[in-house]
């Protein structure tokens, strides 16, 4: 997933840590939006009954979240932070880094699939988002980056080149996700779109002085 950087989500204070008690709480809330979107995609989180389904009071899930877009775009950055957990423990076994790149997004492509009401679900919400969700769409881009240069394996900082092509690498992943979600495009014409743009990975690497 990703998004360019806006300057009023840049602007906006950084909110004080969370307390145990808090984030368990936060968490219940995740959970509870994820089981439902499962079962019923974005329609069937409703507020009222996440509030109900975490324990929580219905004024208490609004001071975390104010809407049902910026619950579900968290729902997505909580989904990805597993994502990049589990793929550090597990990381891409291909040599070269553009084939590692597209060996790690197919795995979190083929974890989306498994839940598609859910991942529909997400992926609608990022779309809808506004202004205001600016800080959590921008948390998720920084995350899909962070996976990507995790499974690039370099030795520094990424070129100015490196990060252009993982940009064009978001945006594509992201568009075929949404292709394959209306039912416009197979499991393996995304897997062949992935691993063409991937290729940009290896053209971008800086070329050794002989």
């Amino acid at each position: 997933m990703t998004t360019d950087s806006t300057a009023a989500g840049a602007a906006l204070p950084a909110s004080p840590p969370l307390t145990a008690r808090q984030e368990a709480r936060r968490r219940r809330i995740l959970h509870a939006s994820a089981r439902l979107a499962g079962r019923g995609g974005f329609d069937a989180v409703q507020m009222r009954e996440v509030a109900e389904s975490s324990d929580v009071a219905l004024g208490t899930l609004y001071r975390y979240f104010p809407s049902k877009v910026h619950l579900l775009v968290a729902t997505m950055q909580d989904q990805l932070q597993h994502m990049h957990e589990t793929l550090r423990k597990r990381p891409p076994t291909e040599r070269e880094p553009g084939a590692r790149v597209a060996q790690t997004l197919m795995r979190a492509f083929r974890a989306l699939q498994r839940e598609p009401q859910l991942a529909d679900a997400m992926v609608r919400a990022l779309t809808f988002a506004d202004r205001s969700v600016s800080p959590e769409v921008d948390t998720v881009s920084r995350l899909t980056t962070a996976i990507i240069l995790d499974a690039m394996g370099l030795d520094g900082a990424p070129t100015p080149e490196q990060l252009s092509a993982v940009r064009v690498i978001e945006h594509t992943w992201h568009s075929a996700l949404i292709t394959w979600l209306s039912g416009r495009a197979s499991i393996a014409q995304v897997k062949i779109d992935i691993e063409t743009v991937c290729r940009l990975i290896d053209l971008t690497a800086p070329r050794r002085r002989s």
